[in-house]
């Protein structure tokens, strides 16, 4: 699990029993991403869930397309072979869902086409009669260009194509939605609870959903999209007063050099991605090191647009001394927006602030000894334990789904490292453990079968998290949460990549 905000004793979420959720739809409509996004959202919030999907059981029984009959994928008369070979599929199928509901799991989403009434009113009635809830989840589309981009971005490079040319694995895909088309019976019976998605996310009909937690699901997918995007991440700038969690301290001269250096950077990788047409939306804290390590991509913006225009600069849009509510600017030059966001302050350390490891554990053994046996759920004298930070960053992550542009999240090292243990699906233990350095930037592209992620190192200035200094500056080992990760054996990294190497192949952290 993620982060698990409210599970209970016997990890059922407030009583809300066993739920089967069959997907219901063409190929190419969105269904095995929908899956994994609700997959991870759920799990996320403690509910013990799993996604099952009948292509990858498929080739893992079978092996790729190729290895199959002619007429394994068109519907209507078939050779005894070919039906036998389906029915090993989906009986497979459905005792991996059984055995992960006998074995404690609460949710199952079945990924699979589901398109013909009979058949999933039989697999329906079968789990029902079990006391298990049966929600149907229907995906619509009649966006060719969805579509199209579903194809390609996802279908094509799946192990059924392997070395085909992309065109004809695109026209041999569609004669598969072809014939699927004309035996598909939309979900007309209300028999069920069912979620109708019409072009991922632009429509959503329910009918018949009961409790809190299908109630969330709802929530959540009204919320989901599949449009591609990139979203970066980047730590603050260093700030004048490192140490203190109370003192909202402006950057230093090295954190400006940093917010320039990580301007130019984010451009130039934006450049070599063919992306800096598209909007960049970013998304900072409200505390000064965060908002102003922003400031040079909205400069660069305007002064850009003002040369284009003719007409002097405008002033600078934020103040050092101004107000630190939420706060919205947009720079038409290089389509950039700032978004500052209360919810992503920094993790509050209470009696820990400005406190190094080794203070902490001097002045309060007590709660070092309770820390180093649970630094996730563990919470010190007036502090927030990295749970609470999960329970608050909740509305950012839903914000996280539906936004639709690229986005740049610069923040503290303890906000990014819930935020990326979300999107990649790491376990609560490890969020602590996670090492967001100083002078790297993450890259995370959402997939239907997981996430893309990598770093990029681009700045080694005063400020770097380091194992020895390199230019005179020592390690600030005074901010406790912030730096706490640097300092845990066996932790968690993404692969950093030098600016100076070959551009690197991404690798995908499964779900």
């Amino acid at each position: 699990m993620v982060a698990p905000l409210y599970t209970t004793d016997s990890g059922l979420l407030f009583h809300a029993g066993k739920i089967l959720i069959v997907t219901v739809g063409l190929p190419a409509r969105g269904k095995t991403h929908i899956s994994r996004a609700l997959e991870r959202y759920l799990r996320w919030m403690g509910v013990k869930t799993q996604v099952v999907s009948l292509g990858d059981y498929r080739r893992k029984t079978l092996g790729g397309a190729q290895k199959l009959p002619s007429d394994y994928f068109t519907l209507g008369e078939k050779s005894a072979e070919t039906q036998a070979l389906r029915v090993k599929v989906s009986t497979g199928c459905e005792k991996t869902i059984w055995d992960y509901f006998e074995g404690g799991g609460q949710v199952v989403i079945y990924d699979a086409n589901n398109g013909t009434r009979a058949a999933r009113q039989a697999l329906a009635q079968k789990f029902d009669q079990a006391g298990i809830h049966v929600v149907i989840l229907e995906s619509l589309c009649d966006n060719q260009e969805i579509i199209e981009r579903n194809i390609r971005s996802v279908k094509i490079s799946s192990p059924d194509y392997r070395g085909w040319n992309s065109d004809q694995a695109v026209e041999d895909y569609y004669s598969r939605i072809r014939d699927h088309e004309i035996y598909y019976e939309p979900v007309e019976e209300t028999t069920w609870p069912f979620i109708r998605i019409i072009n991922v996310g632009e429509k959503i009909m329910v009918n018949n959903i009961q409790g809190y937690l299908q109630s969330r699901i709802v929530f959540f997918l009204m919320n989901i999209h599949n449009r591609y995007r990139t979203i970066y991440f980047a730590r603050s700038g260093q700030s004048l007063i490192e140490h203190s969690y109370k003192a909202d301290s402006d950057l230093s001269p090295a954190g400006w050099e940093y917010a320039e250096r990580l301007k130019e950077f984010v451009l130039e990788r934006r450049a070599k991605q063919g992306a800096n047409q598209r909007r960049l939306v970013i998304w900072t804290s409200t505390r000064r090191r965060a908002h102003h390590t922003a400031w040079p991509f909205l400069a660069t913006a305007q002064a850009s647009a003002a040369s284009a225009s003719g007409v002097p600069p405008p002033p600078e849009p934020l103040s050092p001394d101004g107000p630190t509510t939420a706060t919205r600017v947009s720079s038409p030059a290089l389509n950039v927006k700032v978004v500052e966001k209360p919810q992503m302050s920094e993790i509050n350390p209470g009696i820990w602030d400005g406190l190094s490891p080794d203070q902490a554990r001097k002045y309060y053994p007590a709660d070092w000894e309770r820390f180093a046996k649970d630094p996730y759920a563990f919470r010190a004298p007036r502090a927030e334990s990295y749970h609470d930070l999960s329970v608050r960053l909740e509305p950012v992550l839903i914000e996280l789904e539906r936004e639709r542009e690229d986005l740049l999240i610069i923040g503290h090292a303890s906000v990014i490292r819930c935020l990326l243990a979300y999107l990649i699906g790491l376990p609560a233990s490890e969020i602590p453990a996670i090492e967001i350095a100083r002078g790297d930037l993450l890259e995370v592209v959402p997939a239907s079968y997981g996430v893309h992620s990598q770093a990029f190192h681009f700045w080694d200035g005063p400020g770097r998290r380091v194992d020895g200094p390199s230019d005179g500056s020592a390690k600030d080992e005074s901010n406790f949460y912030e730096n706490y990760a640097e300092d845990t054996k066996g932790k968690r990294r993404v692969v950093s990549v030098e600016v100076a190497e070959p551009e690197p192949v991404l690798g995908p952290f499964e779900m």
